[in-house]
């Protein structure tokens, strides 16, 4: 059976659920039935069904409903692709403009109806109509190729990476080249398949690439290598596994000259304390803008030897690193079960009165929103519920005098939804104030409270601020979206007046609504900083500083290539957290991941130097994130505690599925997708 498609406005990703070939179960023959039930009836005619563009062409796909006796029908329809760094698509219209040569899909569905069905609910992913379109955009012809030739010059013993860069007809940059590297002199130097060139004497001699029919020559000389000696030096003697190490490499000449212009390689050789079969003991990698420096860091103890080599020239030094030691673990401490729906967000707060307290959304369900006191964390009791016209509050926050809560709206039954904007002066009596939907209609995902404003997402497109501080007459004072083709934003966070929002393939943009480095407020939201990465699964986004002044941020995937079971069994969701150094502002940096095997993250918070992630099916989890971040921190012994929220009586039973974690007064608090509200206590 082939996979069906669905688009799950709640979680705001599209994924593909796959048909299981397992022995079925009772809640696999249960979702048979509803899924049989739930058929629908009627067809989605699509044309054409394939599609071939040149870069900047656009053509239309055109979509009709048919009933079930094949007469055509009024449905609304939209369009869209995962692709949207490589397609334009006219969300309303179907016209498709290629960007980027490759082949691509473009989807198209049905909207939710009137009542807010097929937003969430199992019979309503079924019943909505959709359909694909493959599109190809072809490259346009090669018109030449361009040598790039490595400034450092090229020495004996050394070796260059080229590199080969394809202009088309139309001066634009062709990425995606196949060329082939030859030297006229392969005893001079040689390249091989990927354009590395082995510098192995003095000399002269022709390079050439070719692709496409286009050839570049370029005449090269290469020159005796002067280093007779090579000195490296480690800023840590004694360095624990996670700790990333410095390294200065000094070369000199016969004369004892230091030799700052030639290439100098290093690479490690690990005898690893593991005896159990070792893997990847370690990652080194040239710093950026420093010539001579190296940086690593060891994933497992034991010695690493550093190994610089320039022609027959060798330096060595060796380190011996330690196990980080920085393990505790997480103390049940309560649970407030929320087992008749699914469970959203949470926000934690001190109210006026003193007390603590939490509220939580719903997902999929009938628009409630839970108030909890949570003073003790050993009893948390729902206290109040507050019922708003929607089908998902998939976001929760409150101001931070602890006087006002803000409610995300999806599903709504007019359709408008918005945010809903609450008085909890006392949580017990939680009261309603006003609603704003203007310019909302798509649905409202993600909010965030920051100095009376809202900023509150405009379905998916861009995020609007809006000012409550008259929480019965709010009004938008600005906005910001992506200035990219077919932007799509999921989260924002805001903090010192910098608002940090993920978006998809767009990646973490850092935007002024306040801080003033760029002149920007809440009206006149202006971009600082951003940066995306190849996935494109950009889902959250947390800010955070070392003491060292190092400004790092935490962004999260979410994906669901295995598809999201909204009943009866677990969803096995993928994706980790990338660390992205934005200290230069003009240059950001991917330098580390935290990754757990055959997990999905969701939200995050930084709280000093512990990272806790909501890891979905991987539970709850407490990350040190002390000093400078480099490789796969679950690999370095620096994840502290995890702790999977099992529940029988579960919606979803014994399936943890982790939202949201917040830190309170010493007790880290987190929302489950399948139970509820939590606390627990990290122990160290």
């Amino acid at each position: 059976m082939q996979a069906l498609h669905c688009l799950l406005a709640g979680f705001g990703l599209f994924v593909p659920i796959a048909a299981s070939n397992a022995s079925p179960t009772a809640f696999q023959e249960a979702s048979k039935l509803e899924s049989q039930e739930a058929e629908p009836t009627r067809t989605l005619q699509v044309e054409p069904s394939e599609l071939t563009l040149e870069v900047g062409e656009s053509a239309k796909i055109s979509a009709q409903a048919l009933g079930a006796d094949g007469s055509p029908e009024d449905a609304e329809l939209m369009f869209f692709s995962r692709s949207r760094r490589e397609l334009t698509v006219g969300r309303e219209d179907g016209v498709v403009t290629g960007l980027k040569p490759g082949t691509y899909e473009v989807i198209i569905r049905e909207r939710r109806n009137e009542a807010g069905e097929n937003q969430e609910g199992r019979a309503g992913v079924n019943a909505r109509l959709s359909g694909t379109v493959q599109v190809t955009v072809k490259a346009l012809p090669l018109e030449r190729i361009e040598m790039i030739v490595p400034a450092a010059g090229l020495w004996a013993g050394t070796s260059a990476m080229f590199e080969a860069m394809g202009v088309d007809a139309e001066g634009g940059i062709r990425e995606e080249l196949r060329p082939s590297w030859t030297s006229s002199d392969p005893a001079v130097a040689s390249f091989d398949s990927y354009g590395e060139l082995t510098l192995h004497a003095p000399g002269t001699f022709t390079a050439t690439v070719e692709a496409e029919g286009k050839t570049a020559r370029r005449e090269l000389t290469v020159e005796a290598n002067p280093i007779e000696r090579i000195e490296i030096v480690s800023d840590l003697a004694a360095p624990r596994t996670g700790d990333v190490i410095h390294l200065e490499i000094s070369a000199y000449d016969a004369a004892g000259a230091l030799v700052p212009a030639v290439p100098v390689d290093v690479s490690f050789r690990a005898r690893t304390d593991d005896t159990l079969g070792a893997g990847a003991s370690g990652q080194i990698e040239p710093i950026p803008g420093a010539p001579r420096g190296w940086r690593f860091v060891a994933e497992q103890p034991g010695r690493y030897t550093f190994v610089a080599t320039s022609g027959d020239t060798v330096g060595r030094t060796t380190v011996a690193a330690t196990a980080r030691d920085v393990q505790g673990k997480f103390t049940f401490v309560g649970h407030a079960p929320v087992r008749d729906t699914h469970t959203s967000d949470l926000w934690v707060w001190e109210g006026t009165d003193g007390r603590d307290y939490a509220v939580t959304g719903t997902w999929g369900a009938n628009g409630d929103a839970h108030f909890w006191d949570v003073t003790d964390p050993a009893n948390m009791v729902r206290i109040a519920t507050v019922n708003i016209d929607a089908r998902t509050v998939n976001d929760v926050k409150v101001s931070a005098d602890g006087k006002t809560c803000v409610l995300s709206r999806e599903g709504a039954s007019n359709r408008k939804n918005g945010i809903v904007i609450v008085d909890v002066t006392d949580p017990r009596n939680p009261e309603v104030r006003s609603g704003f939907d203007d310019e909302l209609t798509g649905g409202v995902h993600n909010v965030f409270i920051d100095d009376g404003k809202v900023y509150a997402l405009s379905a998916g497109a861009r995020y609007d601020a809006i000012d409550i501080s008259d929480p019965v007459a709010p009004t938008r004072v600005g906005s910001y979206k992506v200035d990219a083709p077919s932007p799509s934003i999921h989260d924002v966070w805001v903090e010192d007046g910098l608002a940090y929002s993920s978006n998809w393939s767009d990646g973490v943009h850092i935007v002024d609504v306040g801080n003033g480095m760029a002149g920007g407020s809440p009206s006149n939201p202006v971009k600082v900083s951003s940066y995306a990465y190849p996935s494109g699964w950009n889902h959250a986004a947390f800010p955070f500083r070392q003491e060292s002044g190092r400004f790092y941020v935490a962004a999260g995937d979410e994906a669901f290539p295995l598809g999201l079971n909204l009943t009866g069994k677990p969803t096995y969701p993928r994706g980790w957290i990338h660390f992205i150094d934005f200290t230069d502002l003009e240059n950001p940096r991917e330098n580390a991941r935290y990754q757990v095997p055959e997990a999905g993250t969701h939200n995050i918070w930084v709280d000093g130097d512990v990272m806790y992630v909501a890891y979905y099916n991987a539970g709850l989890r407490a990350v040190d994130v002390s000093g400078e971040l480099m490789g796969n921190l679950y690999d370095q012994g620096r994840e502290i505690a995890w702790y999977l929220p099992d529940d029988p009586e579960g919606y979803i039973s014994n399936a943890p599925m982790a939202w949201g974690p917040q830190p309170h007064k010493g007790h880290v608090f987190f929302s489950d997708w399948n139970s509820g509200l939590w606390a627990m206590k990290l122990e160290r």
